[in-house]
């Protein structure tokens, strides 16, 4: 088997990096990735797999931070220019983007399940010869949205790691679920996928991401530590504009109730017992220098090592909010727009990973663990799998980077793609494979 799975890999190695650049091209925001979702489905569909799309894929109510009616609509149209079928496109509006396959092999065996990110940043890519998307003619069509954290890969990888179980389905047992989710930047989307009860009856979940440091290709990180817990919130100000000369004592200054807000969010106390962080990353206010500002607006995130440190962050974030708006006079309105918690790669796996891995001839190198040091809602997946009895894992897929995750010049080593299909394959064969890794 091991044989026939470095062929094999070698075999789908042009396949991947082709669906990684289509992908690249086509980057799309959270819950507006709506060419991803048809391009993914189109790829999916003869397959064998079931597939799931539009509310049968998740829970409308469990999505955080869905963009206005008005923005959806502007994607939705900008997907029918790019070519997605009205008839589907109607069964994803209003933000229901991401795909379920599942595939059953009819044999008693282990569910295993998948979690494959899929969409990109609100970035504008680099143009520049040096950035290879840009030199090499895959930079990305959406000006203002690029695949900055790798997510292209991720979604090439599991279709590469669908067409392995469609195309062995024969020696495999159990039954398979792959989730394409949507929203994964700012924690929004994971969470309607959990709700809609896909990882309820799980036995085995992965799911990983290329990156994180700069790593060899061929090498795969069994247990990324350090997911944090995070809270994202959007904050509304609202005061009352004046004249700035004749009349400044009638107005109420939403800029600066915003800018005291800032000063005493950044001074919470860090968490005696772990690491929290605390960032406000956007700040908008006022109209021109001769008005009193009557709107200010702040997105804002915390962190914590756990669940619990977070949950102080956000506690005393919105006290800070609430207090600084009493000490100005202003309204304020605050909404949760994403959430994660804290979860850890089971022992289970950090002895499987490494044991299964030394067999692969294109894994070079097994790294036992990583700290991420970010946030990631597959976390959600992997404590509902968890709190059901089975085992979850977060691996690092190793390549060089161009530049740091979220950067407009983010870029990594395509050949990463195959070792990362290579590893999940390994892995299926050895707890769904009838003993093929034996043979």
């Amino acid at each position: 088997m091991r044989h026939i799975l470095h062929t094999w890999t070698g075999m789908i190695e042009p396949e991947l990096r082709s669906w990684r650049r289509d992908l690249h091209q086509m980057a799309e925001v959270g819950f507006c990735e709506y060419v991803t979702t048809y391009y993914i489905y189109q790829k999916l569909k003869d397959l064998n797999f079931s597939l799931y799309i539009g509310q049968d894929a998740l829970d409308s109510n469990a999505r955080y931070g869905v963009p206005t009616d008005q923005v959806l609509r502007e994607h939705e149209e900008r997907a029918l220019e790019q070519g997605v079928p009205e008839d589907f496109l109607d069964q994803i509006r209003g933000g229901h983007t991401g795909v379920v396959a599942t595939l059953d092999t009819g044999k008693p065996g282990k569910h295993m399940a998948f979690r494959f990110d899929i969409d990109a940043l609100p970035i504008v890519e680099a143009d520049e010869i040096e950035h290879i998307p840009s030199s090499e003619g895959f930079r990305s069509l959406n000006e203002g949205m690029m695949h900055a954290c790798g997510h292209d890969g991720h979604t090439a990888i599991g279709l590469g790691l669908a067409r392995f179980i469609y195309q062995h389905q024969d020696q495999l047992t159990g039954s398979f679920t792959l989730l394409f989710q949507p929203a994964e930047e700012g924690s929004r989307g994971a969470n309607a996928m959990v709700q809609k009860g896909w990882l309820d009856n799980v036995d085995l979940f992965l799911s990983g991401h290329l990156g994180i440091q700069p790593l060899p290709v061929g090498t795969v990180v069994a247990a990324s530590t350090s997911i944090l817990a995070t809270t994202k919130i959007d904050v509304s100000i609202t005061g009352q504009t004046a004249h700035a000369g004749m009349s400044p004592h009638e107005g109420r200054n939403a800029l600066i109730a915003g800018s005291a807000m800032v000063l005493a969010l950044h001074g919470i106390a860090p968490h005696g017992d772990g690491v929290t962080r605390i960032n406000v990353g956007r700040m908008e206010g006022g109209s021109g220098r001769n008005i009193v500002p009557g709107e200010a607006f702040l997105q804002l995130e915390t962190r914590g090592t756990s669940t619990r440190e977070n949950a102080y962050m956000k506690e005393e974030a919105i006290r800070r909010i609430e207090g600084a708006a009493q000490m100005y006079g202003v309204n304020v309105n605050y909404s949760i727009v994403g959430e994660g918690i804290s979860a850890e790669t089971d022992d289970y796996w950090r002895k499987q990973i490494p044991l299964v891995l030394a067999k692969s001839t294109v894994v070079k190198q097994v790294q036992s663990e990583l700290a991420l040091n970010g946030s990631e809602d597959v976390t959600y997946m992997m404590r509902r799998v968890q709190d059901t009895g089975g085992a979850a894992a977060y691996l690092i897929y190793g390549t060089p980077l161009a530049a740091g995750h979220h950067h407009r010049r983010f870029d990594y080593d395509e050949s990463t793609l195959a070792v990362a299909v290579n590893a999940l394959a390994y892995l299926i064969c050895a707890e769904s494979g009838e003993g093929a890794l034996q043979q």
